[in-house]
């Protein structure tokens, strides 16, 4: 189950006015949705909401709702910050079973830069998509996907299936998408064309 616990309380009133409100009292409002059930408004304190967001493992995670004595998990799709305070303002939660297939984005990282010839000749990693969406059993969402630069010259490209995706997971989309690139720098380009000129005969043929 979910590391992670919310204590709710269901809100009666609903609104901008309703919202302020429950702000005023120290608690973070929100609603939940899914499970083929009607919306209900809910608040959470304001401090273990921080405690849980601050985590990082509130966005985009299995998450267990409590209300009373009743549990239900839950998956947090969305959180607004206040733009001045960067406080949490609400939050939207949606019903999962533990065990259910679900579509989530997940963000991609990447490591060893130091390790890939390509960056150490100058090339320059150009990220397509910064996440990936999957589809992946609500309580086995991966943390983030990485990919190990090791070895990567310029020119090449990373593309879905270079990353090792766990059981029971796979990207929403049917193709072989590419996920980043290595690119030359255009000083680096000069370099090569240089490099090139020098190992070439008058006659443009190779010189002995």
């Amino acid at each position: 189950m979910a590391d992670i616990v919310l204590n709710v309380e269901v809100r009666e009133q609903t609104g901008t006015g309703a919202a302020r409100t429950v702000r005023r009292s120290g608690k973070v409002p929100g609603v939940l949705y899914g499970g083929g059930q009607d919306p209900v408004a809910i608040s959470v304190p304001a401090n273990e909401f921080r405690k849980a967001l601050y985590t990082g493992k509130l966005l985009g995670h299995l998450v267990t709702l409590k209300y009373g004595k009743e549990t239900q998990p839950v998956i947090a799709k969305a959180i607004d910050m206040h733009p001045v305070t960067d406080e949490p303002w609400h939050f939207d939660l949606y019903r999962v079973d533990a065990h259910q297939q679900i579509k989530i984005s997940v963000p991609v990282h990447f490591i060893n830069h130091e390790e890939s010839p390509g960056l150490k000749r100058g090339g320059t990693l150009n990220v397509v998509r910064h996440d990936v969406e999957l589809s992946c059993p609500a309580d086995a969402i991966p943390e983030e996907l990485i990919f190990d630069l090791t070895g990567l010259e310029i020119g090449d490209t990373i593309r879905i299936s270079g990353f090792d995706l766990p059981k029971g997971v796979e990207a929403t989309v049917d193709r072989d998408f590419v996920i980043a690139t290595l690119a030359g720098s255009s000083a680096q380009a000069a370099q090569d064309a240089a490099a090139d000129a020098e190992s070439s005969g008058p006659t443009g043929e190779t010189a002995a």
